[in-house]
């Protein structure tokens, strides 16, 4: 099977969320047989930090512009299988043009930012990545959050297929390693500035780390202003290339998951950061959305946190109860939430569309 891809990067984890997932899955595919193809713009920002530079078991094409990429695009959409545009692609709008013409393979929308993509919506502002005629020509949607944001989706884009694929985690990449000294920290948090995560980090880690002094506080993202409200016992990672991910939770003794204000409303929208902190033994403390229960189980495999008490609360427990916390989250996770679970869901769900169109069963997952 081949699958091709026009996204936003996946060669560059800087300020990128994608580019963790779209490897791990990636990944996942090769190893069932797949061949991907991943069309990236050639962005400076990404290019100035770029941590990937092939695909094994298939192909990165960087290009400058859309009528570069267009050739190319064409003749490697001629014999797929599965032609994917994302949200957040530069060139959504012409990308997606260019799949729902073609006549061989499955057209796929997968909206990575679905929250932030119907809050924009909600605004009556215009989407950088979909065109004028919502998603109603694409064969399926995927959508990284579920609950009623995959209703929302069919009622405002026209989508007549949606399913979700959730956030996973590549255990063969994130995994227990051994702690480093420069990372260390009470508790740590991995996350992009934005302004509608803000509220949550100021609730569940600046307050902490003003009541708890003697304790160390470490943020790692890229694009925090001048003016971000620093403290003495607060330390920044500006940016942490995905291979440093496992070094960098195992020297946390706790990490914070803040979700995105869009998301957290709409709920059923588990970070890829939760299953890469579950993967390496490290507990998590986060906020609560609904449907996180259906993820992990608080109290037993995550810490929720609904006030900075509760982080100073989480922090104050014993190792031996965070490590218990920890094994039974990297256990959930790695029987539930892998990349390789989500390639297998992904097939699953291709394989059905398929054998309707075929007007045949749907075979059963």
């Amino acid at each position: 099977m081949k699958l091709v891809i026009f996204g936003l990067s996946i060669s560059s984890s800087w300020g990128n969320g994608h580019a963790t997932l779209w490897r791990g899955l990636v990944r996942a595919l090769g190893r069932r047989g797949w061949t991907v193809v991943f069309f990236e713009r050639d962005l400076p920002y990404y290019a100035g930090a770029r941590d990937l530079l092939e695909i094994e078991d298939g192909e990165l094409i960087l290009y400058s512009d859309w009528e570069e990429a267009l050739p190319n695009a064409r003749r490697h959409l001629a014999d797929a299988d599965v032609a994917l545009v994302t949200s957040y692609c530069p060139d959504g709008i012409a990308a997606s043009d260019l799949v729902v013409s073609a006549h061989r393979p499955i057209r796929v929308f997968y909206d990575l930012d679905t929250p932030v993509t119907l809050s924009v919506l909600e605004r009556g502002e215009s989407i950088t990545y979909i065109g004028q005629r919502g998603l109603r020509d694409f064969d399926l949607v995927l959508s990284y959050t579920g609950g009623e944001a995959l209703e929302a989706l069919k009622s405002r884009l026209g989508v007549q297929l949606v399913m979700p694929l959730y956030g996973h985690v590549d255990p063969c990449v994130h995994r227990p390693t051994s702690p480093a000294g420069h990372y260390a920290a009470d508790l740590s948090y991995i996350g992009t500035y934005v302004e509608d995560r803000q509220a949550g980090v100021e609730a569940f880690l600046l307050e902490p780390a003003r009541q708890c002094p003697t304790l160390r506080f470490v943020i790692a993202g890229a694009q925090y202003p001048q003016n971000f409200p620093w403290g003495e016992n607060i330390f920044f990672v500006r940016h942490l290339p995905p291979q440093e991910h496992p070094a960098f939770y195992s020297s946390s003794r706790l990490t914070l998951n803040v979700t995105r204000r869009a998301m957290a409303k709409m709920g059923w929208c588990p970070s890829g950061r939760l299953f890469e902190a579950a993967a390496c033994c490290v507990p998590i403390v986060s906020d609560w959305w609904q449907g996180l229960d259906s993820f992990f189980e608080p109290g037993a495999e995550i810490l929720v946190a609904l006030q900075p008490d509760d982080v100073i609360a989480a922090l104050d427990l014993s190792d031996a109860e965070l490590h218990r916390i920890a094994e039974a989250a990297r256990e959930r996770v790695l029987s539930s939430h892998t990349s390789e679970h989500r390639a297998a869901e992904l097939e699953a769900i291709l394989e059905d569309l398929k054998s309707a169109a075929a007007g045949q069963p749907a075979l059963q997952a």
